[in-house]
């Protein structure tokens, strides 16, 4: 038999090995636009997302995962499921298995966590809340009836205390309020009635220095919930106040300013002459008090009362330090 390949043999070969070429591109095409979609799929994941092969290399990432480079090194490979905490951040740390490959997916659940333990503080404050409540009144009860009968050289020490009780019925007013969520139960109110009460206020709350406080003395009217928007300005007059008793002046000032120059809102900002404010960050987080003293509800209740009045609350970009506060005309 002859080892000689016939013309034909040799075309019908030479067509076999251009077939076999063929399906061997197209395979790899295939399997290369494949791998583009696994990639895409991947790095469109909302969470960092790890796929290991049998030695635990990483065999596939995305960029966020790529981003979470230090955290990888900490990662427990034989655990399934498990939270752990990195650059003030909480993360979940998910696992599966498909053959030989294992794919981690790592979630920011930092927001989660910070409004859980929120939920459970507000709970925990809302209780304490009204337990003290009752003792609370009792005290300023019996304070009034005693500073009728002690000599007049004691009125000043049962002020003191009726001061203290004062501060702490604010706290909590603001505890439950927050606990329980802001709602505006509106009418035509009068801003000098809501001066009246700040003047009262700063009487009630007591401070060392001597202070000046300039409100507007023109009246005009508000479409608003009276008890809001007198806490709303108290909690900013009261901040004034701790921020100068801070300061190493013995004089201070705190002044609202009233400008009605926009036909949407009106406009207040309050300034004052106290301390510069730290964590500037942290202003409206609840709990988390940028004064010395503070339980860091009043600037988030005062957000959330403006935002009940379909308007705003924010700090001045300007020289004098201060506050802006926007309430809706309508």
């Amino acid at each position: 038999m002859s080892d000689i390949i016939s013309p034909e043999e040799l075309n019908l070969l030479i067509e076999q090995t251009y077939k076999v070429e063929k399906e061997f591109t197209e395979l790899k095409n295939s399997y290369k636009h494949l791998q583009d979609t696994v990639e895409k799929v991947v790095e469109f994941l909302p969470n960092a997302i790890w796929i290991l092969d049998a030695n635990n290399n990483v065999f596939l990432q995305n960029s966020k995962a790529k981003d979470l480079k230090e955290l990888f090194e900490l990662l427990e490979f034989e655990n399934d499921d498990y939270e752990i905490n990195f650059n003030s951040s909480s993360y979940l740390i998910k696992s599966s298995l498909y053959k030989d490959k294992k794919m981690l997916s790592c979630t920011d659940i930092t927001e989660q966590k910070r409004k859980e333990n929120l939920a459970t503080m507000g709970q925990m404050a809302a209780h304490l809340s009204h337990e003290i409540r009752n003792p609370i009144g009792s005290i300023s009860l019996l304070s009034s009836t005693l500073k009728k009968r002690v000599k007049p050289e004691n009125i000043p020490i049962v002020e003191e205390i009726q001061k203290s009780v004062y501060k702490i019925d604010r706290i909590i007013k603001a505890t439950l309020m927050f606990s329980k969520g802001i709602k505006a139960k509106k009418s035509n109110v009068s801003w000098l009635k809501i001066r009246e009460s700040l003047c009262m206020a700063t009487g009630y709350y007591g401070y060392s220095k001597e202070i000046s406080f300039v409100f507007p003395n023109d009246d005009f009217y508000i479409n608003g919930d009276k008890d809001l928007l007198e806490m709303l300005f108290s909690n900013f007059v009261i901040n004034a106040i701790d921020a100068i008793e801070l300061d190493d002046e013995e004089e201070g000032i705190v002044e609202i300013i009233y400008e009605d120059n926009d036909d949407n809102y009106h406009i207040f900002k309050i300034y004052d002459s106290g301390i510069e404010i730290e964590n500037k960050d942290e202003l409206f987080q609840a709990f988390k008090s940028t004064k010395v003293k503070g339980n860091g509800l009043g600037l988030v209740l005062s957000q959330q009362i403006a935002q009940a009045h379909g308007g705003s609350v924010a700090l001045l970009d300007e020289d004098k330090k201060g506050f802006i506060i926007k309430l809706a005309k309508n």
